[in-house]
């Protein structure tokens, strides 16, 4: 694990305004270099607009660390950066990684065989009949259900893979305080108790709209592969798939019905090349460990 003053900065410069991903990927290989380099060093570094500085300038100032990891503390969030070996290498790997990763429940899990499991937010029957079919032998092969704790197919996955006795992690887009929707408040708190409950965001930040295609990438970049179950076009289930394919992962479609719009995304897939799915052994024989 990497030092205290480095870990600590890298935590204050996750809750700082006016920087990204990447943006903090630069600031921390430089503080690789020097740990001691001031906020202004840092912007310098990371070729910062001359707006971004002004507002990485006015939050960095205004975080009161200690006052912050109280409040973490309290709430019993942790955290871990990229240097930590416990961040998980397939996320490492990616393009864009989060330099932090917040968290509650058993870290471990990402230790294990992750497969994400996507869809449509407003998915029918007939998605969560192929969660029915597929699951329970992913569950049985010891594969951990990677989703986004989003309205429809991926509620459905965290709460049919718990159900069936299996493990799941969410990867939500707002701060580990916060839930949304608000209705999956249930939900979360039971995954962060007894599975995993993953963010890229610190305490108190809001469900923005980008928020959730950064998150996509994550969930994505966690797994060996992303399974589809159903997708209108342009959906962000999409998003996950392509996330998926860009770094090289196994991308896995459900067909459904020409005359489904749910289906449109995940037939589309298939005729791109992602491998069309019936049962869990499409699914096994391609991540066979």
């Amino acid at each position: 694990m990497e030092d205290h003053l480095l870990r600590n900065k890298i935590f204050h410069l996750a809750h700082c305004r006016g920087v990204g991903p990447i943006t903090q990927i630069r600031m921390l290989t430089a503080l690789l270099d020097d740990p001691g380099l001031s906020a202004a060093q840092l912007a310098i570094k990371a070729a910062l607009s001359s707006k971004n500085t002004a507002i990485f300038f006015n939050s960095y100032a205004a975080i009161q660390l200690e006052a912050v990891m109280e409040r973490y503390k309290k709430e019993h969030i942790h955290w871990l950066t990229i240097l930590d070996n416990r961040y998980p290498e397939y996320l490492r790997q990616i393009y864009n990684p989060p330099v932090v990763l917040f968290y509650q429940g058993n870290l471990a899990l990402l230790e294990q065989k992750l497969l994400a499991v996507v869809g449509a937010r407003k998915n029918t029957a007939y998605g969560l009949f192929v969660l029915d079919q597929l699951l329970p032998e992913l569950i049985e092969n010891d594969f951990v259900l990677v989703s986004g704790l989003a309205k429809g197919i991926d509620y459905a996955v965290h709460q049919k893979t718990i159900s069936k006795k299996g493990k799941t992690i969410a990867v939500v887009g707002t701060g580990l305080d916060l839930a949304y929707p608000f209705e999956h408040k249930a939900l979360q708190a039971e995954i962060g108790r007894d599975h995993l409950l993953l963010s890229e965001y610190p305490i108190g930040e809001k469900p923005l709209k980008q928020h959730f295609p950064m998150r996509n990438r994550i969930i994505a970049g966690l797994s060996v592969g992303t399974l589809v179950v159903e997708a209108q076009s342009r959906s962000g289930s999409l998003i996950t798939a392509n996330l998926a394919l860009q770094e090289g992962r196994e991308v896995f479609a459900v067909p459904g019905a020409i005359t489904n719009p749910y289906s449109t995304g995940t037939n589309e897939l298939i005729l791109h090349g992602a491998k069309c799915v019936l049962t869990a052994e499409h699914i096994l024989e391609e991540l066979s460990y």
